[in-house]
């Protein structure tokens, strides 16, 4: 007996609303009729001979036998666009200008583009890192893509990853005798100073801003050497730092959205790029 064959169609829908955990909301994303995407799943459903979601009248969850398939249908689903890349679309041209977070710009994004800009020679992409609170808000003037970060559930654009923010201090350097705490922080704008400068005044703890700087690199060699504590994400949390958490007297923090945000009327140079980045950035570290 001959295995089902997944057609990428199918396991895209499937992937959306996954993302999405809702059949609404994916067939908006896919610019399709949410009976369409219903039937879609269906259709790979009774290929797979298996129920992909729970279905509740509130909750649209993964299934055991969705959540195995997943991570499948997302390299399945990245590998057909480089193979169609390579083989159609080899010989596209364009600029596609992306602004990114300090941190996704020098640890996440730089493999992905690489990987890109391999099956897309003729593409140039023009990337800015910074703050990207209003680099939204600047797409179709200054950048056709941003990947930017909102506290949990707050943030529009295509869901990516969530991310968590922990404290970050020196591998050998205590925390818990200095008072008041000396942090180091990202200008104003950035999500995780409100958080942390939140967190420390709810929980009465003293502190004082020791360290300013738009530059990741800056502000990790400056808590590196045990001058100041500092807030990072967890999936790009520097090697040469140690976690810090309740037990070394650090208030809890929230969590962060990461999400990709496109400009309208994108080129198609542009739109291979996100589709690019939403699918690998999605994928399971």
């Amino acid at each position: 007996m001959s295995s089902p064959v997944l057609d990428p169609e199918l396991l895209k829908a499937f992937v959306a609303v996954a993302d999405q955990r809702s059949f609404t909301r994916a067939a908006v994303m896919l610019n399709r009729t949410q009976s369409a995407v219903s039937m879609q799943i269906k259709r790979l459903e009774d290929r797979l001979g298996v129920a992909l979601f729970s279905r509740t009248t509130v909750n649209v969850d993964l299934s055991a036998a969705g959540e195995g398939l997943l991570g499948y249908a997302r390299r399945i689903l990245m590998l057909n666009n480089e193979a169609v890349g390579r083989l159609r679309d080899h010989k596209v041209e364009g600029v596609v200008r992306l602004g990114v977070m300090d941190d996704y710009g020098s640890i996440v994004v730089p493999p992905l583009l690489a990987r890109f800009v391999s099956g897309y020679p003729l593409i140039h992409v023009e990337m800015e890192t910074g703050l990207t609170a209003t680099m939204a808000n600047r797409l179709g003037e200054s950048f056709d893509l941003v990947i930017a970060m909102h506290p949990q559930g707050r943030g529009d654009g295509e869901f990516l990853r969530r991310e968590q923010a922990v404290w970050a201090a020196g591998a050998s350097h205590p925390v818990e005798a200095m008072d008041p705490l000396p942090v180091a922080l990202y200008p104003h704008g950035c999500l995780f100073r409100k958080w942390a400068t939140e967190a420390l005044d709810n929980a009465g703890r003293p502190w004082r801003l020791a360290f300013v700087s738009h530059s990741l690199a800056a502000v990790e060699a400056i808590v590196a050497q045990g001058l100041a504590v500092t807030v990072v994400k967890s999936g790009t949390f520097p090697s040469k730092l140690r976690v810090l958490s309740e037990r070394d007297g650090m208030p809890e923090l929230p969590a962060a959205d990461i999400c990709l945000h496109r400009a309208t009327n994108l080129s198609h140079a542009a739109s291979l790029l996100a589709d690019h980045l939403v699918l690998a950035i999605s994928q399971p570290a």
